[in-house]
């Protein structure tokens, strides 16, 4: 792989001149390996985020050039950016893992931006120390999952890593069959885990701990700074950071599929997008993670994992707070916090902007509603948006087998409604009930296209997530119902 720098004009926003810098590197080498990507053969755009780009300040000209493509395939430096790999532990599947790490991700560095210093990561640019015996690569399908359903997230409005481009090689890598290589560019403000805090705990070094529990408090956290025990305060406000994150993935469907605590962000964002899935038919049980034999992530599962992964990092910040009650109290917020958090959302799903005290009894009843009538959850809550107590709601009632019901709750429904203001509800159910998520069927099919260098599939699904409230028209086919063969796709660790 060559070294040398790109060939682009002297201008902001070019690859040679991007106000590179690695506060993360300035840790200290007990947390990372410097490193360059290993190089793939005849790269090629899968997708790019123009939107994205444009956020980071790149300029368009050079986003669409070679420059950039061999750039973000990992095949060129970008002059001042300095790539490492971190490492970090980790809880999996609720056993210890011990020593983890970037095992197929290298950090860039950080340029600052309008929204703040974000960092590009390139994800499967080649093997790191951390690899373990894996290849250090990523295959074309994950590749587009992550990119497409990062910024399906965040046009949801929950805290997410963000995706700027896919790349390609046809590169053969090895998973259940062989597939082609692809390359993730990823941002966020930071990628520390939970499970970077439990490897300097888990491994006594106490002064690293602290280290990098200063630098998160200082940079991401200030006002932790104020309090009597900083490091107490740092956990209750991951926690609470947390406890939000919980409540938009249930609110909307999502399942993560791989809940372990090294790919839990401190920041409170959605990390490592492998066998997520949004949810068709309700199943309050659900596992998407085909590996997931014990169904330890089942959607129903995932907050109480959040906090039992909570635990865990407050575990690991022991060595500083010193105190256990400290720590279980700084962990206790987080059982108000999210029912409280979910209500919230789910009352504006339900198109009600105040809380009245029969609200919670309203929520469990639609929920259980769903599940005992396996109802479409996404297309339930868009034609819910149409509904009053005087047109009987056929659009809704035909989603159910079980009609008596659904009357039965339509009126206790209708019955909360006296009273609200109409058009009020009406915007807040347009702004909390997607048209479009990301549904298995839509992303296999974006995929194979993808398969056959077509990848127009993917540069539409990205246009409908970005705005997933908004009608598309021409698209509705993107919101229907999934087809029968979606029942049977699987995802695993390896998606």
């Amino acid at each position: 792989m060559t070294s040398a720098n790109l060939s682009a004009p002297d201008a902001a926003g070019t690859g040679d001149a991007l106000p590179w810098r690695n506060s993360f590197a300035g840790l200290g080498e007990s947390f990372f390996t410097r490193l360059q990507a290993q190089a793939l053969p005849d790269p090629y755009w899968v997708g790019r985020n123009r939107g994205m780009a444009r956020e980071l300040g790149l300029q368009a000209e050079w986003f669409e050039s070679q420059a950039a493509l061999e750039a973000f395939t990992g095949n060129q430096v970008l002059p001042g950016s300095d790539p490492l790999a971190s490492v970090y532990s980790g809880h999996q599947f609720g056993v210890w893992a011990g020593q983890l790490g970037d095992g197929r991700a290298l950090l860039l560095g950080e340029i600052d931006t309008p929204n703040g210093p974000q960092e590009i990561q390139l994800k499967g640019a080649g093997k790191t120390p951390y690899s373990r015996m894996g290849d250090g690569r990523a295959v074309l399908r994950s590749s587009i999952r992550e990119f497409l359903c990062s910024e399906a997230m965040h046009g949801l409005g929950i805290p997410t890593t963000r995706a700027l481009c896919v790349t390609g090689s046809d590169a053969p890598v090895r998973r259940e069959e062989i597939e082609t290589a692809a390359v993730v560019a990823r941002t966020a403000p930071s990628f520390i885990r939970f499970g970077h805090f439990e490897h300097f705990s888990y491994t006594g070094q106490h002064e690293q701990l602290k280290t990098l529990a200063d630098y998160v408090i200082d940079r991401f956290y200030p006002e932790c700074r104020e309090a009597p025990q900083p490091y107490a305060a740092l956990l209750e406000a991951v926690s609470a950071r947390t406890a939000q994150l919980m409540a938009g993935w249930q609110a909307v469907g999502f399942c993560h599929g791989v809940m372990n605590t090294d790919n839990m962000s401190i920041l409170g964002l959605t990390i490592d997008y492998g066998p997520f899935q949004f949810l068709d038919a309700f199943d309050p049980g659900h596992v998407c993670n085909h590996s997931d034999t014990q169904g330890r992530y089942a959607y129903n599962r995932q907050p109480n994992m959040a906090y039992w992964n909570l635990f865990c990092l407050g575990q690991a910040l022991l060595p500083l707070i010193e105190d256990q009650e400290q720590a279980l109290a700084a962990l206790e917020p987080y059982k108000t916090l999210f029912p409280d958090a979910l209500q919230a959302r789910m009352r504006s799903k339900l198109g009600l902007a105040d809380e009245q005290a029969e609200d919670k009894i309203l929520v469990d009843n639609t929920f259980k509603l769903l599940a005992a009538n396996k109802v479409d959850y996404s297309i339930f809550w868009r034609r819910l948006n149409g509904f009053t107590a005087q047109s009987g709601h056929e659009p809704g009632r035909d989603l159910f087998f079980d009609r008596e019901s659904f009357n039965a709750w339509a009126l206790q429904y209708s019955q909360r409604l006296a009273g609200v203001d109409q058009g009020l509800r009406a915007g807040l159910m347009q702004n909390n009930n997607p048209k479009f998520v990301l549904r298995n069927h839509l992303g296999e099919e974006a995929i194979r296209a993808a398969k056959l260098k077509d990848f127009s599939g993917v540069d539409t699904l990205l246009t409908l997530l970005q705005a997933p409230f908004e009608e598309h028209p021409g698209h509705d086919s993107f919101a229907g119902f999934p087809p029968d063969w979606a029942s049977s796709i699987e995802i695993s660790c390896s998606s």
